[in-house]
């Protein structure tokens, strides 16, 4: 059958996309930048197309998608501007439902969040809010309503692997004593997939969860054990939401406006009402500890397939990748590394594209980590984003505090762009090219200074730009991966 996939660069819908090709569907990936969608592996087969699309705004119909049997709504902005993610929210899924009712679709299936207490977080009602609009469009809807998702790469486990790896001992607030029924990441494809045009599924919400009900402490406890840490906690009453959420942010890799969702849905209870949809799809259901241990066998083999840091938001239409791609000349400052290759090119090219995350800079990787905390002071990304993978490397990934712009390995390329905080925008670019028989290694960081603050900021770092850009560059041509 042919089914439409929102989301398919996001963190689930790269998961589902190979899972429903092996299945034998015909796939459209709805995407917002189709420079993002990856052109190798699973994504380069014959049935699974790309369908440029900005929910945010006026769509117009494609013959494309007038022919879809089903549809899965996987978008949500809980990253974005904590004031009005909501909004953003009713105005995506407004829009998608004006696509697909032109279309011969049967079914929405839609990915959502418990919501059996009262008392929801804005994150929690939104989906909520999300579910009540598809619901009333005129199409079935199948809505399969999860918790925390533990898989390598999602938020809410990278979140409790910070800071359990990084803290001996914690003092956390009373929130970490909330119950919550997380779930696999495996069980949550095989719900999507598995009410896939059942009729029996049609106009009926399900909550979804694994077999363990358990405190955040307890998680924390239990990945601990699972890696073979000792971790003490203690819970005190008086970590207001505000200190909690830059608890989190200064802890770990997450950014402070999900510190703040996250905060704010950590408080809530987050137990699935009891339905018959695990017995009726035949699934079994992961306990907690057993997903963690499948997550970090993923991370040991190098095979993270896809992480919720490289998703971009649909909020982030302020800030396109699209408008980066071609870097400025005029009123900039540039610093250009020129180095010749007298080893192998093939190895050189691995370097560029191994930078990063646990591999690090290949120079002065102490001063890349004081630049990440001074980020992380004045409210940006910092350095512990890290990368998903440690050589492959895509479009729209992160790569510590930069973002991945162009990645082309044929013509021996990677441009990225700094998405820390600064008084202007830069980017970074790496790229082999011949010259005179000979190969050399071309680095340019170039830097778009806004204002006088931009100028100053600009000849303030100058001096350990000559010794970390020069470092790098010198390294990058010698340096061999392992």
């Amino acid at each position: 059958m042919k089914i439409l996939l929102t989301g398919a660069t996001g963190y689930i819908g790269k998961r589902l996309l190979p899972v429903l090709v092996e299945q034998g569907h015909e796939v459209i990936c709805c995407v917002r930048d189709k420079n993002r969608f990856p052109t190798e592996g699973i994504y380069k087969h014959p049935n699974v197309s790309v369908f440029e699309v900005d929910f945010l705004k006026e769509i117009s119909i494609s013959d494309s998608i007038k022919d879809i049997d089903a549809a899965y709504y996987l978008i949500h902005s809980m990253s974005s501007d904590v004031k009005d993610f909501g909004l953003l929210e009713e105005t995506s899924t407004n829009n998608f439902i004006r696509l697909i009712k032109q279309s011969s679709v049967k079914q929405i299936i839609y990915l959502g969040g418990i919501t059996n207490e009262d008392k929801l977080s804005k994150h929690l009602a939104s989906r909520k809010r999300v579910e009540e609009i598809l619901a009333t469009c005129g199409i079935p809807l199948t809505s399969i309503k999860a918790g925390i998702i533990v898989g390598s790469g999602s938020a809410s486990f990278e979140i409790i692997r910070d800071l359990v790896e990084k803290l001996p001992v914690m003092i956390t607030p009373k929130w970490l004593n909330t119950k919550h029924q997380p779930i696999a990441i495996r069980n949550i494809l095989e719900y999507l997939t598995g009410v896939l045009l059942k009729p029996e599924t049609f106009n009926r919400s399900f909550d979804v969860g694994g077999p363990d009900v358990l405190s955040y402490k307890k998680m924390l406890l239990q990945l601990a054990e699972v890696r073979g840490l000792k971790r003490f906690i203690f819970t005190v009453p008086v970590m207001t939401p505000r200190l909690s959420s830059y608890w989190l942010y200064f802890v770990t890799s997450t950014s402070y406006m999900l510190a703040i969702n996250l905060v704010n849905s950590m408080k809530i209870e987050v137990v699935a009402k009891d339905n018959e949809l695990e017995k009726r799809l035949s699934i079994k259901p992961i306990s907690y500890k057993e997903a963690v241990q499948v997550a970090f066998q993923k991370i040991e083999q190098n095979n993270v397939l896809s992480s919720w840091k490289d998703s971009l938001v649909s909020s982030y239409s302020d800030n396109s990748l699209l408008e980066h791609i071609n870097i400025p000349t005029n009123g900039c400052f540039v610093d250009k590394r020129e180095k010749e290759i007298t080893t192998s090119v093939d190895q050189v090219l691995d370097n560029i594209w191994s930078i990063g995350g646990e591999r690090g800079w290949y120079y002065a990787d102490w001063l890349w980590h004081i630049r990440g905390f001074l980020d992380k002071l004045v409210g940006g990304v910092g350095l512990r984003r890290g990368r998903t993978n440690k050589k492959e490397i895509y479009s729209g990934d992160t790569l510590d505090f930069w973002r991945v712009l162009t990645v082309d390995k044929q013509n021996k390329r990677l441009l990225l762009y700094a998405e820390m905080k600064l008084p202007g925008e830069a980017w970074l670019e790496f790229k082999i090219a011949e010259k005179n028989g000979k190969s050399f290694l071309h680095q340019t960081a170039t830097f778009r200074p806004k204002g006088l603050l931009g100028r100053v900021y600009w000849y303030s770092v100058l001096p350990f730009h000559y010794f970390v850009f020069d470092g790098m560059a010198r390294n990058l041509v010698v340096h061999q991966v392992k």
